[in-house]
Parts: structure tokens; C-alpha cells; sequence
């Protein structure tokens, strides 16, 4: 198939594509690296079936893509607060104008449209584990709107394009996920955790550490995605690991697994920031036959076998600076 990508120099985008072409796809990518890692687009230069963009989704001219397109995966978009809260323009606007321009394409070209959302759409939920019924309690002028009210917008518009332009579309709603080809400056719990440790720094903590979170690994949330491509499921559907533990549970589980001697510090708690969340997966069991394979224990020792390497070339880097 021939496939479009846009954010493929995030996290996820740039393990979806690897994943595609190692199945014989031909991919597009497309990024403006606003959030992205340029290293994640030079290993999937490599590959003779990659074409790469560097563009923006709000571009009023989009490269002219010749023939068939099969898929248009949209997975642009800041999605780590660190980022969002510093682009709430440009993330607003990718959700919402980006996805716009992106459906417009799809129904030009007749071309499924994949869109992937997120779990910030529950807000800070009422009721738990969240179910894709429910309909979320999300403060809609809070600091973080600008990324979980513009990810329902897209969810909305999507639906839109499905039923008045017979579009074809999938929505997944991802809960946290974690692995290889992460930023490490991307401010999220596993990578911060890790990096902390790792490198002998204090594991620093929002509030408490009571809150809770599932955390999946990126194997199982693209098994997902693949899954739901070849079925013909047109409703938001929950990609994520049921797993549940405090933020506390996590910290202590990365000194373990580390060895690091780092002590836990707790900062203020981030304004908006939710007591628990935790996917209801029944709808992904069902249609899709899926369940996450790796447990937290062997996705964060994954991690650190991944990361490893890579601090170790920055401190040499560094040492043969000075």
C-alpha cells in the first residue's frame, strides 16, 4: 500500500513507519520537526520505499502526490505538555485546520483516513477505567485544552467527513505509551524517570505520586493500529494498557530496575493534571482481538537497554569537548 504520514519524526509516527516498511509499504512522511527528532527520519531515509517532506500539515501547498494513496495517517501533533504548552497555537491548529486540509486530500484521493487521538479527551475522568462512551471532564479553558479540546474537535470533524462524504476513517484513542526512538527531553513520566535515574539526578515528581497511569508499550499500541486498519470500525476506540500504578509506584519501579541510588523529590502538581486514568479495552478486545503483551517491568528494561548507549555517546561527546 501506499501510505501518508504525517508527525513521522515523532515517537510513535517514526516506529509506525518502520513497522510499514518493514511489511513492504511504501511510505510518505511528512514533519516540520516542531516536535520531532530529525535522527528518527535519517534511519527511515535509509529505506529505498521512504519519501520524506519536511513540511507543515497548514501549508497551503502540499506536495503533489501522484497515483493512488491508500491511507492518510495523521499523527501530527505535540504531545507531550512539555511541547503543546509551548506551541498551543500550532497545536490547536494541526488538530483542527491541519486535519481539515488532511481529510480534504483523503476524500480527493479516496483514501482511508487513520487519525490518531488520545486519552487527554476524558479529561480528568469521572469514571474508571474510561470507557469510549464516555463523554469526558475536561476543563475546556485550562492549560492543557489547547491539546484534549482540539483532539475532540478532530474527532468530531472526522466523523463528519465518514458521514456526509462516506470517508473512510479509524479512530484510536491512545493512552500513555512508551519505547525506543522517544525523545529524551520530551517531559514525559517514563522518559524523565529514566533519565533521572539513569544519569544519577533526583527522580522528580508532579505532586503526590498518587496520581495514576497505564503505561503501554509502543509493540503493543502498533499491533493495535495495525489491527484496526483491517478492520472496518469507524467509532474512537482505546489503544492502551490496563495495567494501572501511581506515579510513586513507577518512580520506585525505575530505581529497581536501574540500580540508581537517585532519591525522589515532589514538585507542585501541574494545574489540570488527572488523579487516574486507566483504558476499559473491552471494545479492542472485541472487534480487534487485541491485548497489550508487555508488562511495565520488561517495557522499562527495554528502555534502559535502549538508552543506555545513547547517554553514553553524549558523555563522551561531552568529555571530548572540554
Amino acid at each position: 500500500m501506499k501510505i501518508i504520514i504525517t508527525g513521522v519524526a515523532g515517537f510513535i509516527g517514526s516506529n509506525l513507519a518502520m513497522r510499514l516498511l518493514q511489511e513492504n509499504h511504501e511510505v510518505i512522511g511528512i514533519d516540520n520537526f516542531l516536535s520531532g527528532v530529525k535522527k528518527n527520519v535519517e534511519d527511515l531515509c535509509q529505506n529505498s520505499h521512504f519519501t520524506f517532506y519536511e513540511k507543515n500539515v497548514l501549508d497551503s501547498v502540499m506536495p503533489d502526490f501522484d497515483g493512488k494513496i491508500d491511507w492518510i495517517m495523521h499523527l501530527a501533533c505535540p504531545a507531550s505538555p512539555v511541547h503543546y504548552l509551548k506551541h498551543p497555537i500550532e497545536t490547536l491548529r494541526v488538530n483542527a485546520e491541519g486535519t481539515f486540509k488532511l481529510l480534504e486530500l483523503a476524500k480527493l484521493k479516496e483514501a482511508k483516513f487513520f487519525y490518531t487521538s488520545t486519552s487527554e479527551v476524558y479529561g480528568d475522568p469521572d469514571i474508571h477505567p474510561q470507557p469510549e462512551s464516555y463523554w469526558g471532564h475536561v476543563n475546556p479553558n485550562g492549560p492543557r485544552s489547547v491539546y484534549d479540546e482540539s483532539k475532540r474537535y478532530a474527532e468530531s470533524l472526522i466523523l463528519a467527513y465518514h458521514k456526509e462524504f462516506n470517508v473512510p476513517i479509524r479512530i484510536i484513542r491512545i493512552f500513555n505509551t512508551y519505547g525506543p526512538r522517544m525523545a529524551l527531553n520530551d517531559g514525559r513520566a517514563i522518559t524523565n524517570f529514566l533519565l533521572q535515574a539513569l544519569t544519577g539526578n533526583p527522580i522528580m515528581i508532579y505532586g503526590d505520586g498518587k496520581q495514576t497511569r497505564s503505561f503501554q508499550y509502543i509493540d503493543d499500541l502498533l499491533d493495535g493500529i495495525l489491527r484496526l486498519m483491517n478492520v472496518e470500525y469507524y467509532k474512537p476506540i482505546n489503544i492502551g494498557n490496563p495495567e494501572e500504578y501511581s506515579l510513586l509506584q513507577v518512580a520506585h519501579m525505575v530505581k529497581d530496575i536501574t540500580g540508581s541510588s537517585s532519591i525522589i523529590q515532589h514538585l507542585p502538581c501541574m494545574e489540570d493534571d488527572p488523579r487516574q486514568r486507566r483504558p476499559d479495552i473491552t471494545l479492542a478486545n472485541k472487534i480487534l482481538n487485541w491485548t497489550p503483551q508487555v508488562p511495565l517491568k520488561t517495557g522499562l528494561a527495554k528502555m534502559v537497554e535502549w538508552m543506555t548507549p545513547i547517554l553514553e555517546d553524549k558523555e563522551t561527546s561531552l568529555k571530548s569537548s572540554l
